[in-house]
């Protein structure tokens, strides 16, 4: 995630994404800077002049609108939205009102406009036609009653378009209507392959504070689930009111569509979309070899035959809020257990609400979900058990008495343990680099992978790709520390080891001299005259700023590329000092002393009293490594080390608590701070400021039925610091999914209540799997946009993600007022008053027991089991048998939060402790410990 400096200002990184773009694509740059659609063309010099000019009629003034819910203006020439305003919140818009001018051209969408694409006869072709292509003003039609504003948009719509549209704004209940009537108006049947509602909302953060940006702007996230579908509308700070949109009668969420604007998507500008309420015309060409997320329909209309379709906007008081409010307007509600990325050998679990029974539930693929009527759970909960069966994406539709569809899409991957292990085979084989003579000294190494050239990557024009630097290149290397923290293997270790050895310490990071311990930018440059013999790529445009020389390879000045060095060296302090023999290059004392040394140099200050190091006073994505860091220097009796790291941190957190949004990155706006900044102002006591980074999150990490959007952190940039195929787009699981799940989860165990933090941070927990294959290949993410849907063929920054994962995996034991004993990552049964769970999770280290406020976690050993006696309370922890490399379990006992009538657990018999962990002798058949308050 290399990027150039950026001004505390939010503000369009022109140069650095065009360079960039160029770079890596040399003459079909234009190509890739389109969204990937057929509407997406670049704009031309003589369309882009003819945009600029005004269309939209602003000097007409606007029609302004109350209702019990929102104050609305409408633009009184086109009748599209100037400006949603929810009476609860003075001053605030959901759409972009103060940008109104400068959209104001043909070519920008608006609230209440509409592009269809239709054809005459069976063997014509597609055209298109859109009310903001060619703007004129509408005719309004008499509004009385419910009606607010209608108008019939011919005039705005090309004159040889064959459906005429009406539009009409009306109120209901509080909630805001926006209708369109179709008529067929010529002599002969018409085919509607395409129909396009733009949900266009504010999410341009371009030249914004942060703090206007969090105040003024909003994120929308897709449920594409066809009837049972909405787009939910949530603020950057995280606060209410969210904005729900829902469909009225036939207008089903199938596909959510790019638009092409004149203002092209950037880093703070994720661009315009719309709502496709049929597809079919896109899927027979531009989409036609992709699986889409819903079966594509389209409609034939009969001369003089009319179809309504239509929207509702309502508002649900703070986020945790939309479903609740989604029953209140009637509409099908679906929770998963443990979300919608389902590991084969657990059980998942599926409850619906809905005002109709469920007619009859499918499949697709068929036979790739075994589904079986579960006991009704109570308040009004329909129950399912659910098994995976075939690996990939599968769609579970829902078909209703009243004939409603609902789609909900589920990813089947191997055992989340199985996954992982796949994981450091595919890295320490097919990703391990050894070349003795390679002039960039990056061997032996896991480096990036191509996954569409099965071949590892060796040069990119965005050198830290192919030089271990920046998330894009260290991203792999980053996944085999934690892989190997959370599920070690003896000849991977070695591997790794020998990695470390010969180029991570004296290459990557310098070994003396001034700048020792100080961490490079990449070992891959661009410069024929320093590496004569090495024949760099001609095919690759080697002339943008990404192709950094020697010198700027060297550079120690981005403090981003530091936490994955303490990672990896932390990861063999713990695999060292907790599991006797398994590491053998060097003692654990010299693994935790370069972990803080790395640290140190990081915080470290010139002789002019500044940062040596860039952007250390910002969150940096990993950052909770600096906390586990310190308690284990605490643990050890490193107390002076302990105190100048914390001191150190202090200062940080200092300065975030007197900032109102305190997550600043080298981008504008960025998900990549939040993880840090919640972790050090809870440690030090700054609970407001943590919970300023934690509403920031649920702003941008939604929990929806389906397995890409369920716990994923908003990121659309990344493709082109780490990706393949390089352009702004919404990015499934890309790294921000596993790392802003730490603070969620880290929240959750604070107030196990909350079963919506635990769903959102365990969506993104999991997220972090689906993009590993089924042979091992983890990509940096999967491709959105309905022309692509696909994993990204790149490595590029996924050990990231795979590092909040590793920090993450866990079962979480719950009991849910309706839907009664669950498990999160786990298998639960219940016999009599003992609830039993078995870990089903990747690592199978850490155990939440929600109801007692007890966290369980594991320096060495695993869990086989956890019991809990419901009447006692006592908890039976099964640990599994001895191994070779751990002869014994170290458990440890937390209670992050005091829940009333639960005392302080402790262990029956007389276990020592080392370090704050319990020691427990393995043997061969599983080991009880049981606990008691």
């Amino acid at each position: 995630m290399v990027r150039k400096t950026v001004s505390v200002c939010v503000r369009i990184l022109r140069t650095t994404a065009l360079a960039l773009l160029i770079a890596v694509c040399g003459t079909a740059g234009s190509t890739a800077w389109q969204t990937g659609t057929a509407q997406a063309r670049p704009v031309t010099r003589s369309a882009a002049t003819a945009a600029a000019l005004p269309t939209l009629g602003l000097e007409q003034g606007v029609i302004a609108i109350e209702t019990q819910g929102f104050i609305l203006k409408l633009v009184r020439a086109s009748q599209t939205v100037a400006m949603l305003q929810p009476r609860s919140t003075p001053g605030f818009s959901f759409t972009p009102a103060d940008r109104l001018e400068a959209r104001a051209s043909n070519g920008y969408n608006h609230l209440g406009d509409i592009c269809m694409r239709v054809r005459r006869s069976k063997s014509g072709g597609w055209s298109d036609f859109s009310s903001a292509a060619g703007r004129h003003p509408v005719i309004a039609l008499p509004a009385n009653g419910s009606v607010l504003a209608a108008a019939d948009l011919t005039p705005t719509l090309p004159a040889d378009c064959p459906l005429k549209v009406t539009r009409t704004w009306a109120s209901e209940n509080g909630s805001l209507i926006l209708l369109f009537d179709l008529r067929n108006v010529v002599s002969e049947p018409v085919r509607l392959g395409a129909l396009c509602l733009p949900m266009i909302f504010n999410n341009i953060l371009s030249d914004r504070s942060l703090a206007q940006a969090h105040e003024n702007c909003s994120f929308f996230d897709p449920y594409v689930g066809q009837d049972g579908g909405y787009l939910q509308v949530t603020r950057l700070n995280g606060h209410g009111p969210a904005l729900l949109v829902l469909p009225l009668g036939n207008t089903p969420f199938e596909a959510y569509q790019p638009l092409s604007e004149p203002t092209r998507p950037n880093q703070t500008f994720e661009g315009s979309f719309a709502w496709m309420v049929h597809s079919q015309a896109y899927a027979e060409t531009e989409w036609k070899r992709v699986n889409p997320w819903n079966p594509p329909s389209g409609v034939t209309f009969v001369p003089g035959e009319t179809r309504r379709y239509g929207v509702k906007l309502v508002l649900a008081n703070e986020i945790r809020d939309i479903e609740k409010t989604l029953m209140a307007n009637n509409r099908p509600v679906a929770i998963g257990i443990p979300g919608y990325v389902l590991p084969m050998e657990s059980h998942g679990h599926l409850f619906l609400h809905s005002s109709h029974k469920v007619k009859r539930i499918e499949v697709e693929p068929k036979g790739a979900i075994s589904i079986e009527a579960d006991r009704t759970a109570s308040g009004g909960w329909t129950a399912y058990s659910l098994r995976g069966k075939a690996w990939g994406r599968a769609r579970i539709t829902v078909t209703y008495a009243g004939d409603e569809k609902q789609s909900i899409h589920y990813y089947v991957i191997k055992p989340a343990a199985e996954a992982v292990s796949d994981l450091g085979r595919f890295l320490f084989s097919k990703q391990w680099f050894v070349d003795p003579h390679d002039p960039f000294h990056r061997s032996p190494s896991v480096i990036s992978y191509d996954r569409e050239a099965n071949r590892t990557v060796e040069q990119d024009s965005r050198v830290w790709i192919a030089g271990l630097g920046d998330e894009g290149g260290s991203g792999s290397w980053l996944a085999a520390a934690m892989k190997e923290f959370g599920k070690p293997d003896a000849t991977e270790i070695a591997k790794f080891e020998e990695f470390v050895d010969q180029v991570l310490w004296g290459g990557i990071q310098y070994r003396t001299g001034h700048d020792q311990y100080g961490v490079r930018k990449s070992l891959f440059f661009y410069g024929p005259t320093d590496v004569p013999g090495f024949k760099y790529d001609r095919s690759l445009f080697w002339g943008s700023w990404t192709s950094w020389n020697k010198s700027a390879s060297e550079s120690i000045d981005r403090a981003y590329n530091y936490p994955h060095v303490v990672a990896a060296y932390w990861s063999l302090y713990r695999l060292a000092r907790n599991h006797p023999g398994l590491v053998t290059h060097h003692p654990w004392a010299w693994y935790l002393d370069h972990a803080y040394q790395t640290v140190s140099f990081l915080t470290s200050s010139g002789t002019d009293g500044r940062p040596r190091v860039g952007y250390l006073n910002t969150g940096l994505m990993e950052g909770d490594i600096f906390v586990m860091l310190l308690s284990d220097l605490k643990r050890e009796g490193w107390y002076k080390k302990a105190d100048e790291l914390e001191a150190r941190m202090k200062k940080r957190t200092d300065r975030w608590s007197r900032e109102a949004f305190p997550f600043g990155s080298e981008m504008a706006w960025d998900s990549t701070g939040q993880e840090e900044v919640y972790a050090w102002c809870r440690y030090f006591g700054y609970d407001e400021k943590a919970r300023v980074s934690l509403d920031s999150i649920l702003g941008y990490m939604p929990t929806l039925p389906h397995w890409g959007y369920n716990g994923n952190a908003r990121r659309y940039w990344d493709f082109l610091y780490g990706g393949k195929l390089s352009r702004i787009e919404r990015q499934i699981h890309h790294y921000g999914s596993g790392i802003n799940a730490i603070p969620v989860l880290a929240e959750y165990r604070r107030h196990p209540d909350d079963f919506y933090l635990l769903r959102v941070g365990f969506g993104g927990t999991m997220g972090a799997l689906s993009n590993i294959d089924q042979e091992g290949f983890a990509s940096a993410a999967f491709h959105s946009f309905p022309s692509t849907l696909k994993w990204d063929a790149y490595s590029g920054d996924y050990g990231t993600g795979f590092f909040g994962h590793a920090l993450n995996a866990a079962t979480y034991v719950i009991h849910h007022p309706e839907f009664g004993w669950q498990s999160f990552g786990g298998d639960v049964t219940t016999r009599g008053d003992w609830v039993s769970v078995r870990p089903r999770d990747s690592f199978g280290m850490r155990v939440y027991v929600a109801p007692r406020g007890l966290w369980l976690t594991l320096d060495a050993g695993t869990f086989d089991r956890v019991e809990v006696e419901t009447r006692t309370h006592i908890v039976r922890v099964g640990l599994s048998t001895a191994s070779t490399f751990t002869p014994r379990a170290l458990l440890r006992i937390e209670q992050p939060t005091h829940i009333s009538g639960v005392g302080t657990y402790r262990p029956a018999g007389n276990l020592t402790s080392e370090r704050g962990a319990f020691i427990v002798p393995l043997t061969t058949k599983t080991t009880w410990v049981v606990l008691s308050d």
